[in-house]
């Protein structure tokens, strides 16, 4: 997952984790970013197994990715396996700049779709929701369910909201493009 700080890709790489620890499989969370906290680069791995102990967190080909800028896509988008999975933000990374050919293509427009919701900071659940949904690494359930464990009490508020972006991506997935 990656791109620039204040996008809430730390948050979704957490919420993934904690997902996949309520399924009670091996997962570890790597986070990165830059210096600066808003409009700095920010990436997180998360490595999932229900097959047994994760040797590394550090991962060369990732099965997938969820990318939120243009930056990133230009680093990140070579790092997938061939027949992976790319996530991408059409709202800030138009469709063309995606060059690969052997892998298959979810273009969103997360930005767009948040803001529509009433709410721009929601972009990043409507990617996660996307993600979940067509990786099935784990359940949309325990994914709304860890929601609780990344968001303060303070901002509790706010997921049902979440919950509602999660659900969009979901649904955005089953129409969007893919080779």
């Amino acid at each position: 997952m990656a791109g620039f700080g204040g996008q809430g890709i730390l948050l979704i790489g957490n919420m993934l984790a904690f997902a996949a620890l309520e399924e009670e499989k091996e997962v570890t969370y790597m986070p990165a970013y830059g210096v600066e906290m808003r409009g700095g680069t920010a990436n997180c791995t998360v490595v999932i197994s229900d097959e047994g102990p994760i040797g590394s967190p550090i991962v060369g080909k990732p099965d997938a990715a969820i990318v939120m800028n243009l930056p990133s896509l230009k680093k990140f988008e070579s790092w997938i396996k061939p027949g992976g999975n790319l996530l991408f933000n059409t709202s800030l990374v138009p469709f063309e700049q995606q060059t690969r050919k052997d892998i298959h293509v979810y273009p969103i427009a997360a930005n767009d779709l948040a803001t529509e919701m009433g709410n721009a900071r929601l972009a990043n659940m409507i990617l996660i929701g996307a993600y979940v949904e067509i990786t099935r690494v784990v359940s949309q359930e325990a994914l709304i369910n860890s929601l609780s464990k990344v968001i303060s009490e303070r901002n509790a508020r706010f997921i049902p909201q979440n919950v509602q972006a999660i659900k969009l991506g979901a649904q955005q997935v089953k129409t969007a493009n893919t080779p």
